[in-house]
């Protein structure tokens, strides 16, 4: 594991795979002409480290030298197909605690896209939660035809990422932060990342805080994208925005990425790896390139970026291009060209020494240092306050409802008793239709009379006996907090 010398701030860097080696190399080019006072020490990640063996594709070196630095730098990395191996990308963003995925959109001049023809500037800041929902790829097959997959979404978690987009518009002294979700379907999940939204937002009163569905959010963006500002989302759906985004300003090869965390953050390009074009010199760095422009402001080198950021768009502006921003049979420039061009562009005040770390980075290396993990509980918990409501048994059956209900219905004694079955999410007992299609698997909720009569312990028994009956694929207790149910209601119910 490398050290970094003194008044050098040490970043780790993983080239990645297949054009990662050359957008990289030219990104570095870059910031070493412009001597920002940063030491950048290799590191093995990819999917040749996978290949080998190493289930995060990453050696143990490695690990150990981005938590010692508290920054990675990356180009993008290859999930191999076919192997059940999860992406290194996702990997990495989870296990650093990466909690807010932050990506820039701007409209660059001499890039054509439609909003440019129509003289609309795009300037979207996105927020995306980053470590929770579907992401944690929690997926089982419940019976022959059903996979599930948990979505999680807490209130710690919320909170942090609303956080940083609040603070991040305020510092930039945005004027609107718009909260995208899908609550009106996802009443508990999704409505807790909005509740949560709205508490954060009672401490920003400059800010104009709004939320919107994710649905009609798609389509103004892609109308009027010109009305948002700043606009946060949970992970799934910020995914998909995001790149709807890039989309708008001409694709993923002008979108950078930022993963920031309270102790390591991670500066990544979000294309693919291109390998049909990978060797070749033909490759456009500019969405690694401003990563890692991002990364130098997260530094504290907000100067040295103005000046690479603002010499990036004159190169735009005066028409050079590499091959993916030409039409075809128009000249382009390879990869190094383009950096080239690039710094013909940076003035010289840019390249001068730096003789002080700025205060940002005085203080990261003494963040990451850590001896065990942070166990995140939002304070004021009171368990007093909690009960048990019952269990939603989910169980694999090929029974007419009706038929399924006799069988459980022995079950619901002693102040406990079955409510609903429902199959695949709507209700098919005690009321339903019979053309509602069905699946081989229900969830059958049994509720107490009383809340929090029974233990926990008790309930499994119950659960234990009912699966001398039928099959049982999965179960969820019901909580209540205080009076409020912590669970939703079947469709129909």
């Amino acid at each position: 594991m490398a050290t970094a010398a003194k008044n050098v701030i040490p970043v780790a860097v993983a080239q990645g795979d297949g054009i990662g080696k050359e957008i990289m190399g030219a990104c570095l080019k870059i910031f070493s002409a412009i001597n920002v006072p940063i030491e950048f020490q290799p590191v093995e990640m990819g999917k040749d480290l996978y290949m080998k063996g190493y289930s995060t594709g990453m050696t143990p070196e490695a690990q150990a030298t981005v938590e010692k630095a508290g920054i990675l730098f990356k180009g993008p990395m290859e999930t191999p197909k076919g192997t059940g191996m999860k992406s290194i990308n996702v990997t990495a963003r989870k296990v650093w605690s990466t909690f807010a995925n932050k990506r820039v959109f701007e409209t660059f001049p001499g890039v054509d896209t439609v909003f440019a023809r129509a003289g609309i500037p795009v300037g979207l800041t996105i927020f995306r939660e980053n470590i929770e929902d579907t992401y944690g790829g929690i997926e089982h097959m419940q019976t022959n035809d059903v996979a599930q997959c948990r979505r999680l979404i807490t209130r710690p978690g919320s909170s942090q990422v609303h956080r940083f987009a609040f603070e991040t518009a305020r510092k930039n002294k945005a004027k609107r932060i718009t909260c995208v979700h899908k609550a009106n379907i996802m009443k508990i999940t999704d409505g807790a990342f909005l509740n949560s939204f709205y508490e954060m937002a009672k401490e920003y009163p400059e800010l104009v805080a709004d939320d919107m569905i994710v649905d009609d959010m798609c389509m103004k963006l892609v109308m009027t994208p010109d009305k948002f500002d700043c606009i946060v989302l949970p992970n799934l759906q910020g995914d998909i925005v995001s790149d709807l985004c890039a989309g708008l300003v001409g694709g993923l090869g002008l979108a950078p990425s930022a993963n920031i965390g309270e102790r390591i953050s991670i500066f990544e390009a979000v294309h693919g790896t291109a390998p049909d074009i990978a060797g070749k010199n033909m490759a456009n760095p500019t969405a690694l390139l401003l990563s890692g422009l991002m990364m130098l402001r997260h530094l504290g080198f907000q100067n040295k970026a103005d000046y690479v950021h603002s010499a990036l768009r004159t190169t735009l502006e005066k028409g050079y291009r590499t091959r993916d921003l030409c039409r075809p049979g128009i000249k382009y420039l390879s990869t190094t060209d383009f950096a080239d061009a690039v710094l013909d562009h940076i003035p010289p005040i840019a390249r001068r020494e730096v003789t002080e770390l700025p205060p940002r980075a005085h203080a990261l290396p003494e963040v990451v240092e850590l001896k065990e993990n942070i166990m995140q509980v939002t304070p004021g918990r009171n368990r007093a306050n909690e009960f048990s409501g019952g269990f939603d048994i989910f169980v694999d059956s090929e029974l007419l409802p009706g038929d399924l209900a006799q069988v459980l219905q022995k079950y619901a004694t002693n102040g406990l008793k079955l409510t609903m079955i429902s199959n695949r999410g709507t209700q098919v007992w005690p009321t339903g239709s019979v053309y509602t299609e069905l699946v081989n698997h229900y969830r059958c909720r049994f509720e107490l009379e009383e809340k929090g009569s029974k233990k926990e312990s008790d309930l499994l028994q119950v659960v234990a006996e009912i699966g001398e009956a039928v099959r049982v694929c999965s179960l969820e207790m019901l909580l209540y907090l205080g009076d409020t149910p912590g669970f939703s209601k079947a469709q129909g119910q």
